[in-house]
């Protein structure tokens, strides 16, 4: 069995794991040309369970979105949305959904295991992801993994604003792990809250 089968299996008395979907903010899947579902679910902390969605947006729709729910007016690389408390499938991202759908709905290249709750959403800006691959010397690939694993442990409730270090510690571990060149709190330490 594949570490991706694993990852979306649910096993007998074995709580589920992590799902990452991975769309163009309109709720269609796009092509796993950079693997990044799958590398999210493979390195992500053991106690990230639910359904996340990353939502690969460009950068005026992730100006829109900082404005709107941060009050900043510029594009920012990315911005986690955190599931209701019930864990429901309410849209949180301002993105237009397709036909209805929410974004947390639609576009799956797999099948999500029907006791998985949402985590949350996340918005990732390509434009400033791009900018920054450069400017940090790796690949659109490589920062796109970073940006999602910032985001996602956003989405598990941590905050290098308040938690005097430990989300930065949390992803120095991961980032080491998953053989990332750095990480997004340590290229930054004065970063604004997302």
């Amino acid at each position: 069995m594949t570490a991706r089968a694993r990852s979306t299996r649910l096993v007998p008395g074995r709580r589920p794991t992590l799902v990452v979907k991975v769309t163009d903010g309109r709720g269609r899947a796009i092509s796993p040309s950079f693997g990044l579902g799958r590398w999210l679910e493979t390195h992500a902390p053991a106690r990230a369970r639910g359904i996340v969605t990353v939502a690969l947006v460009g950068d005026a729709a992730m100006r829109g979105l900082n404005h709107r729910f941060l009050g900043k007016d510029y594009a920012t690389d990315v911005l986690s949305f955190p599931a209701g408390p019930s864990g429901d499938d309410e849209p949180r991202l301002a993105l237009p959904p397709r036909r209805g759908r929410t974004s947390s709905s639609v576009g799956s290249p797999k099948p999500a295991p029907a006791s998985l709750a949402a985590l949350g959403d996340l918005a990732i800006a390509t434009g400033v992801a791009r900018r920054q691959a450069r400017e940090h010397g790796h690949t659109l690939s490589t920062e796109l993994r970073v940006l999602a694993l910032h985001g996602l442990l956003h989405l598990l409730g941590y905050d290098h604003e308040a938690d005097r270090g430990r989300m930065r510690q949390v992803e120095e571990r991961l980032r080491r792990q998953a053989g990332l060149p750095s990480g997004l709190i340590a290229r930054a330490p004065d970063r604004p809250r997302r």
